[in-house]
């Protein structure tokens, strides 16, 4: 039996070597992906009007942010069509996850294949496919076409989220309470739902953030005003980078990294109220 080879010093080679390289391309990677929103935050409270050179701290780009209507108008916009986006997703994604997991025939194994299209598909190809369809109709873009397309888009994201939580359920549960009386409407409203509701906040927390970001569908099916914010921020940059937008960057970042927060932090909390139920026997 054959031991391990001992280096100087007695140390064994191999045996608790740190990967230098690894740990060398790790720190490159997240350098080159942190490093950018860290400048657009430390120049988001630049005391000047300069996106080269900072000089003191100050707060007068988010002063400037709250007097500028149109980006108020366009965070308002955006904020009004994620939250539709995400109770529209959800209604529809809970029916669709629902059907797919008890469908019996193969017409539900094809409608599962045909859901996860869109989460394969490039956005720039769903979004240039919207608009076609919109011009194609007639219909005039503007915030609702912003919207139906967005929950469209969304839907695969709760339906793929949902299927796996409803999969893990056990049928006896439901079974059980319309053997008490319930009919199959009040056994989902009361039984199934209820256990579905830590992936459905996590999903509609997801898709507030995806579309609240969103911008390459978003710049299809818009129309000229109001715009979405990240249309705008689109359009702004084009004539020329103002220290304003670093400031609606940095809300926009705290914003995401809030709602990640919020979507890992509910499975955890509905997890251990759980458990304290069945502990004290509710």
């Amino acid at each position: 039996m054959s031991t391990p080879r001992q280096g100087p010093g007695g140390r064994r080679r191999g045996a608790g070597r740190r990967p230098r390289f690894a740990i060398a391309v790790t720190v490159v990677f997240f350098a080159l992906l942190y490093l950018p929103v860290a400048v657009v935050v430390l120049f988001s409270f630049n005391g000047q009007k300069s996106l080269t050179v900072l000089h003191g701290t100050s707060l007068r780009w988010y002063t400037a942010l709250l007097h500028d209507d149109v980006l108020l108008g366009s965070l308002g916009m955006s904020l009004k069509v994620s939250l539709v986006a995400m109770a529209g997703s959800i209604l529809l994604g809970v029916a669709l996850a629902l059907g797919l997991v008890r469908s019996r025939s193969r017409l539900g194994s094809l409608a599962g294949l045909v859901m996860l299209v869109p989460l394969v598909t490039p956005e720039i190809v769903t979004g240039v496919a919207a608009m076609l369809l919109y011009k194609g109709l007639g219909i005039t873009l503007s915030a609702t076409t912003v919207t139906l397309a967005e929950i469209t888009f969304s839907i695969s994201y709760v339906t793929v989220i949902l299927r796996s939580r409803i999969a893990a359920l056990n049928p006896e549960v439901e079974e059980a309470a319309m053997d008490l009386g319930a009919t199959r409407a009040q056994a989902l409203r009361l039984v199934t739902l209820p256990a579905l509701l830590p992936g459905i906040l996590a999903s509609a927390v997801l898709v507030f953030a995806l579309v609240f970001d969103d911008f390459v569908l978003a710049y299809f099916t818009t129309g000229v005003d109001p715009q979405p914010l990240s249309v705008r921020i689109y359009s702004a940059i084009r004539f020329g980078v103002q220290p304003t937008v670093n400031a609606v960057g940095t809300l926009m970042l705290a914003g995401s990294v809030g709602l990640i927060v919020l979507a890992l932090a509910i499975p955890r909390l509905f997890g251990r109220r759980g458990g304290l139920d069945l502990l004290s026997g509710k």
